[in-house]
């Protein structure tokens, strides 16, 4: 074996352990963000403890759940408009948000909001349902 030959062997060698040292952190680097962030999907505090400062905010049709993330986030009421997109597509209260104003506290979670922002009054069916059942549960004279 020539010189040439061993110091292109270590040179090939140490450029393999280099490779797989940074292709190692990289997966362990990645694998961790992935795992904080999906973390933070389920366990995302409120932006503020205590009462917290209460802000308005308007929501208009048509509008998509990233817009009104990113109005959240201009506003400070959440931190991360993306996450707050992933936490509606896995909440029960995916694509039942509202069109309206509504009055927001930095001391609520994205689920509190996203709840605050869902709640529909009761459909046709159940609103006559309601009222039937109010009717028999009466007494007249």
């Amino acid at each position: 074996m020539s010189i040439k030959e061993a110091i292109g062997s270590t040179f090939e060698l140490i450029l393999k352990a280099a490779f797989l040292i940074f292709a190692v952190t990289y997966i362990i680097r990645a694998a961790t963000a992935s795992y904080e962030y999906g973390y933070r999907v389920f366990t995302e505090e409120p932006v503020s403890a205590g009462e917290g400062r209460t802000i308005s905010v308007s929501v208009e049709e048509p509008v998509s759940v990233k817009d009104i993330g990113e109005m959240l986030e201009e506003r400070g009421l959440i931190r991360d408009a993306n996450l707050f997109v992933i936490q509606e597509l896995l909440s029960e209260n995916h694509g039942k948000i509202q069109p309206g104003i509504y009055d927001l506290s930095t001391a609520m979670t994205a689920e509190e909001m996203m709840s605050v922002m869902s709640a529909d009054a009761p459909e046709e069916g159940e609103e006559a349902d309601a009222e039937g059942a109010a009717d028999a549960g009466e007494e007249t004279p």
